[in-house]
């Protein structure tokens, strides 16, 4: 497996991947997706044989704020260690950050894997996270 930045989107392996997790707020609207990563701070995409198998997709000021916006792995290629070696690797980009964030799904999985990864939830720094849908 090889992990490298990911500059140049190329839709027809990007909407799969997104699709094979049920991500189809981003799938729906294709084009926002699209846009979303020109925007994007910096992507990166782990390859099994020229196959896009999973990536890692972050936003913010890349100084003081980094926020991981989406972390997704094809199911099957899911437990073998990708996601934590994209999580790394975005991790090592941005060692000097002060704060790294996320948000995730309310599933014991997620919280299990972020936590392993050394990720605490917001109210242990006396923080608490909102959005607006």
């Amino acid at each position: 497996m090889m992990i490298q930045e990911y500059t140049n989107y190329i839709e027809k392996d990007v909407l799969p991947l997104y699709a094979s997790v049920g991500w189809t707020a981003y799938t729906d609207h294709p084009d926002t997706l699209r846009e979303g990563f020109s925007h994007s701070l910096l992507t990166l995409a782990a390859y099994e044989n020229d196959r896009l198998v999973g990536l890692i997709r972050l936003v913010g000021d890349g100084i003081t704020v980094v926020l991981i916006q989406d972390l997704l792995v094809l199911p099957e290629y899911q437990r073998k260690g990708i996601g934590s070696r994209l999580l790394q690797a975005a991790l090592d980009r941005f060692s000097h950050v002060r704060q790294i964030q996320l948000v995730t799904d309310q599933a014991e999985k997620n919280i299990s894997f972020y936590q392993s990864q050394g990720f605490e939830a917001l109210s242990q720094f006396g923080c608490c996270g909102m959005m607006r849908s």
